[in-house]
């Protein structure tokens, strides 16, 4: 029996915070930055093949790195992993899979995820996420999950909710913020009203392209002209001229913030946006001294709070060093302080240009 239930995984950024394992060629993703054997990407997978056939399941994905998804990913039809030819945020990314998903099911409903987060509870991660798909389809909403914030942090978006109905599990969304500065962050934390954004939508296919079309609709237009182009030979061609004249623009601005029919589900299963080297650390195991060390040379003394990521068999001593980021890649070093890191990827950018690399 076919099943209606379809996957979008987002596995297009760069992961430039990730510096120096992450790399344009080989961005964060698609690398085993928890050291489980496993990418990030077939992590992300792994978790929604269980409720969701591998032929439903979609990736969307740089032209550059449509080589990598399949070797990590072989059980995944080629057609299935879908090619942006330039970088035009999730909006695009998202119009184009939801067309190429309307074209074979247009009774399917969507869940829509990136590739690089990380899920404790995976069961009931599953459960919501199989839920919210029939909540999503059977009342017509744009659904959203939202994280139950344990701290204030800068480095998410948060979603506020209007009112909290205590016989439902899905409550109307009434503002998306950017990240904040700390002040602010402390504020929505303690007012109770607001939670973290997931970055994880699940709706129908017949509301996001109707959301599409009311909010985006040059974008809409440009899919709907060349729709008849999808899963044939003129595909490439057509999403180069739809992505030529696309603006980059996110899902949350585009739709989202402007929908009024947006829902969210408040939830708590373990997750982490695995944006930064911090976000790496708070979830990683660390010894009695709270150091997270990978590598199997590692000498610590009087050292603490340190995230260290030495390759195998190089010798790295270090003393009285506390609340740094140590990760050497082979031919780059990165050595930052946890409390600055937020800076990575403008100082790589900056030695980037410096020394013409």
């Amino acid at each position: 029996m076919k099943s209606n239930k379809y996957c979008v995984i987002m596995a297009g950024g760069i992961g430039s915070r990730f510096w120096p394992l992450s790399t344009t060629n080989k961005p964060k993703q698609f690398l085993d930055i928890l050291n489980t054997g496993r990418s990030l990407l077939q992590q992300t997978y792994d978790r929604f093949v269980k409720i969701i056939p591998a032929e439903n399941i979609l990736i969307v994905t740089g032209v550059e790195y449509v080589e990598i998804v399949h070797e990590q990913l072989p059980s995944i039809p080629l057609e299935n992993i879908l090619a942006e030819p330039m970088r035009r945020n999730t909006a695009p990314c998202i119009a184009y899979a939801s067309y190429k998903i309307h074209k074979k099911n247009a009774h399917a409903s969507i869940v829509v995820a990136p590739a690089d987060h990380l899920i404790i509870d995976e069961d009931d991660f599953l459960n919501q996420i199989s839920e919210g798909l029939n909540f999503a389809t059977q009342s017509n909403v744009l659904l959203t999950l939202g994280i139950t914030p344990d701290r204030p942090a800068t480095g998410f978006g948060y979603i506020q909710v209007d009112s909290m109905d205590e016989t439902s599990q899905y409550h109307k969304v009434k503002s998306f913020t950017e990240k904040p500065h700390l002040e602010l962050a402390k504020f929505f934390v303690k007012s109770g009203e607001f939670y973290w954004n997931s970055g994880i939508f699940l709706w129908s296919v017949k509301s996001i392209k109707h959301a599409l079309a009311e909010f985006l609709p040059e974008l809409s237009n440009l899919f709907e002209e060349h729709s008849h182009s999808l899963g044939t030979n003129d595909e490439k061609e057509a999403i180069n001229k739809i992505y030529s004249a696309t603006k980059s623009i996110s899902i949350d601005y585009g739709v989202m913030e402007k929908a009024d029919n947006v829902f969210i589900r408040c939830t708590n299963f373990g997750w982490s946006d695995l944006g930064t080297w911090d976000s790496l650390y708070n979830v990683s195991e660390k010894d009695e001294n709270q150091n997270v060390s990978h590598g199997n040379m590692i000498a610590l003394s009087d050292s603490d709070n340190n995230y260290v990521q030495i390759p195998n068999g190089k010798l790295a001593v270090i003393k009285d060093i506390d609340n740094m980021i140590i990760v050497d890649s082979g031919d780059k070093i990165l050595i930052c302080n946890r409390e600055n890191e937020q800076w990575v990827k403008e100082l790589v950018d900056d030695a980037n240009q410096r020394f013409n690399i």
